[in-house]
């Protein structure tokens, strides 16, 4: 399973970023994508989930601002964020989590940086 993740960088404070997620190896449409994200000297945090049938999770410091989105044609899942704050400066990464007689597997992307800075 390979996850790529594109699209971070610097922008200012109530900007805006694309971020997207490319997955290879495995059946994208089964499983359940996120984004999480890990600012310096804290522990990785759940941003964003969407599931297969495209039900969508936020963390309440997101909510309003961030949006999640798939597509299983283009094996691709995007985080469209907006009104970008400087507490939202970390590393975003892409997770897919599958789940496999059981056992549940995350695999994760290499991770982008987004910083939100003046």
């Amino acid at each position: 399973v390979q996850l790529v993740e594109s699209g971070g960088g610097l922008v200012q404070p109530g900007g805006s970023l694309r971020l997207s997620c490319a997955a290879s190896g495995i059946i994208f449409s089964r499983n359940t994508m996120g984004w999480y994200r890990q600012a310096s000297g804290k522990q990785r945090e759940l941003v964003a989930t969407i599931t297969t049938g495209g039900s969508t999770n936020y963390a309440d410091s997101v909510k309003g601002r961030f949006t999640i989105s798939r597509d299983n044609a283009k094996r691709t899942v995007d985080l469209q964020m907006n009104s970008l704050k400087p507490e939202d400066t970390a590393v975003y990464y892409c997770n897919l989590r599958q789940v496999l007689f059981g056992t549940m597997y995350d695999y994760w992307g290499q991770g982008t940086q987004v910083t939100v800075s003046s």
